[in-house]
């Protein structure tokens, strides 16, 4: 490693000799891992955004000569995972004879659709509108990408003089112009009246680099990038502040997030108006410096400069005027200030589609905020699922640090609306949706489970999953929820040790739960224990703590479910994992039955009372699920082998033998009990179903 790898200072130098050796001479897998090296530093290029290539030469199938073929990420990738089955493989000759074809501007869409027949590999993803920038440019590896750096350079006023002053005569520079074959033929313009330069600044857009091998390629990536950082933070330092100085004064960490949690359930509601939505909170030192500063009330107006940045964060974002100090308990109170400030935004952003919508334009998408700061508090963000979500707050947090810069340099600039419209509502960007796989039955679902930590908890939490929820795994044991939450992808789940005899971990676990994902729309009660013994050995503390888990536990989780679902006001489900000995008589079981009978009518009585918030209320009632189930794992399972007169192994043959279909009940059963009463009986609410295989003497009618 040289000396100036070791000392880059505001990117990461990734490049590891020992792998890319390994690569051999293969072209194609050294640009993919280029690819994803630059990917993994947010600095450079965040999810979703960017775009690379390589040119190879191949045999033509049909005519056996040999080809140049560019490689680059397909339509909707994403740098930092690109893989083969990702990237398209282009005839880059036959690319280049579209200009032959090219219509001009009203021509774009069109030589969109002409790329299908440049196609060499048909494997191919299909490929992205950034096709033509990159192979009208004869280099054999080439970057685009979005550094919060070169965007502020390119969002600065006086970009083009900013970039010659940076660089000098070794990068162009070309005025905005939105993604298409054209703005391909303006970099090949550049180039030619440039030739020499080691990349191109497009104006309130990024960055074009190049080289003759995938790491040259990369570390004039990097110079470029490091070169401008560095501009940027010298410009800083001799201003001496950012953004204007403090205006506000934040709450101190634990205050923001306890602040953030409370809040967080009312601002989903408003957001899902229309669609609903999942949240996601940052506080981080540049959000909070941003959203701090004097010059909040003048820059978030203006909105995002980068189309990537926009196509994810909406325009511009909602500023609440709530007082950071702001008494939050009172949700009538709060609801009743946020309201107008939710229905100017609405109507604003109905303005702005009115005003630059055209006879073709596609409806008027969610009017909603993306975006939502808090000065003194954090930014919340909604969309409708977590990592859309999440992506869209980093998105938002490299515009800040876009500003941040373009403020230092001159002023910051941004988009014209109409031209930001344009790119909105892009026929073509319209097509990428309708292509976005139909929603799972969860999605933008939010579900709480207890005992999630293993057993049946965690088969309930590995369903909901499965069918697109969001999981707040709870449980008294740590060991076990950590095992459980790492076995989901990320921005699936997070975990919250949660004893369910406490009110106050139970909306600790609440708190978490919005804090991670906006609110709760599913509570599953599947925390438990079970005693078997008869009467008179049955103790105080037996009965204690069976009522606390099973019954106070329920009641808990109701009441504080409630109170955050009634704050979303987007209904929801709350399931008790009851028994069938709630229903049935037998020996040395009254302090377990008892419970159990005290669950299954607490949840009638809840359903009853939560109708009006249109929060169903049903019953799950297993029965002799012994394989994988924790209940069964030690003196439970020795006392219903001792009241059956039989041996522990003998117990689940014996168990299925009872039931009238003569099955084995596992907890996969009793979490798809629990998925048909919350994603498919949506009109079902006092409901109990009985998953035991069959038991006629608890039967419900």
């Amino acid at each position: 490693m040289n000396t100036l790898e070791k000392n880059f200072k505001y990117v990461d130098y990734l490049w590891d000799n020992a792998k890319a050796e390994n690569l051999g001479d293969d072209q194609v897998a050294l640009f993919l891992y280029r690819s994803n090296i630059l990917g993994a530093d947010l600095r450079i290029t965040n999810y979703g955004g960017g775009n690379t290539s390589c040119k190879t030469i191949e045999k033509d199938p049909l005519t056996n000569a040999d080809v140049e073929v560019m490689w680059i990420k397909g339509s909707g990738g994403d740098i930092g995972t690109l893989n083969r089955s990702g990237i398209a493989g282009i005839y880059t000759d036959r690319l280049r004879d579209l200009k032959k074809v090219y219509g001009g501007l009203a021509d774009e869409d069109r030589m969109v659709a002409l790329f299908n027949h440049c196609i060499y590999d048909l494997d191919s993803k299909a490929p992205s509108i950034d096709t033509p920038l990159h192979g009208l440019l004869p280099f054999a590896h080439i970057d685009h990408l979005h550094p919060d750096a070169l965007i502020a350079v390119a969002a600065a006023e006086d970009s083009e003089k900013v970039t010659k002053e940076i660089w000098g005569d070794t990068m162009g520079w070309v005025p905005w112009q939105r993604p298409g074959f054209d703005l391909g033929l303006q970099l090949e313009k550049c180039l030619a009246d440039n030739p020499g330069i080691r990349g191109i600044v497009l104006g309130s857009h990024g960055l074009f680099t190049w080289g003759d091998t995938s790491y040259e390629c990369y570390m004039n990536s990097l110079e470029v990038i490091e070169k401008a950082s560095d501009y940027i933070e010298t410009k800083i330092k001799e201003q001496g502040s950012v953004f204007g100085g403090q205006k506000v004064q934040s709450l101190a960490k634990e205050a923001r997030s306890e602040k953030a949690s409370q809040l967080m359930p009312l601002l989903r509601g408003l957001c899902s108006s229309e669609n609903q939505m999942i949240g996601h909170f940052s506080d981080s030192d540049v959000v909070l410096e941003y959203i701090n500063s004097h010059d909040l009330e003048r820059l978030a107006p203006m909105g995002t400069s980068c189309p990537d940045h926009f196509l994810r964060t909406k325009i511009q974002p909602l500023v609440l005027t709530l007082d950071t100090n702001e008494e939050i308990s009172d949700s009538k109170a709060i609801l009743a200030k946020l309201q107008p400030a939710f229905e100017a935004y609405r109507q604003e952003y109905a303005n702005y589609y009115n005003t630059c919508k055209k006879d073709n334009s596609p409806a008027m998408r969610d009017p909603n905020p993306v975006i939502i700061i808090y000065p003194g508090v954090g930014m919340f963000s909604f969309a409708k699922n977590k990592q859309t979500t999440r992506v869209a707050s980093e998105f938002y947090i490299n515009a800040i640090n876009v500003m941040r810069g373009a403020e230092a340099i001159t002023s910051y600039t941004s988009l014209p609306r109409q031209e930001a419209f344009d790119i909105e509502y892009w026929l073509l960007e319209e097509a990428k949706l309708s292509r976005m796989p139909k929603e799972q039955p969860l999605s933008r679902k939010v579900a709480l489970v207890t005992g999630a930590g293993g057993g049946i908890g965690k088969a309930i939490a590995d369903k909901l999953a499965a069918e697109g929820a969001n999981i707040v795994l709870t449980d008294i044991n740590e060991d076990s929820l950590k095992e459980a939450h790492a076995t989901y992808k990320r921005d699936v789940s997070t975990y919250a040790i949660c004893n369910v005899t406490s009110n106050a971990s139970i909306r600790e676990a609440f708190n978490k739960a919005c804090l991670e994902f906006g609110g709760v729309d599913i509570i599953v009660h599947s925390a438990g224990l079970a005693i078997s013994k008869p009467i008179e050995e049955t103790t105080e503390k037996d009965w204690d703590i069976l009522q606390n888990v099973l019954v106070k536990g329920q009641f808990e989780l109701a009441q504080v479910g409630a109170e955050v679902m009634r704050k979303q006001n987007l209904g929801g489900n709350f399931i008790s994992i009851a028994s069938k000995n709630g229903l049935v008589a037998g020996p040395n079981n009254v302090a377990y039955g008892t419970a159990k009978a005290a669950q299954q009518h607490m949840a009638r009585l809840l359903a009853a009372e939560l109708a009006p918030d249109k929060i169903r209320v049903n019953t799950v009632n297993p029965d002799g699920v012994i394989v994988g189930s924790k209940i069964w794992e030690g003196a439970w399972a020795e006392g219903r082998a001792k009241a059956n007169g039989i041996t522990v192994e003998e117990l689940p043959a014996f168990y299925a033998k009872r039931n009238l279909l003569n099955e084995i009940i596992t907890p996969a059963d009793i979490a798809n009990g629990v998925f048909t009463l919350v994603g498919i009986l949506d009109k079902s609410t006092g409901n109990i179903i009985n998953v035991d295989g069959g038991m006629a003497n608890a039967f419900v009618r």
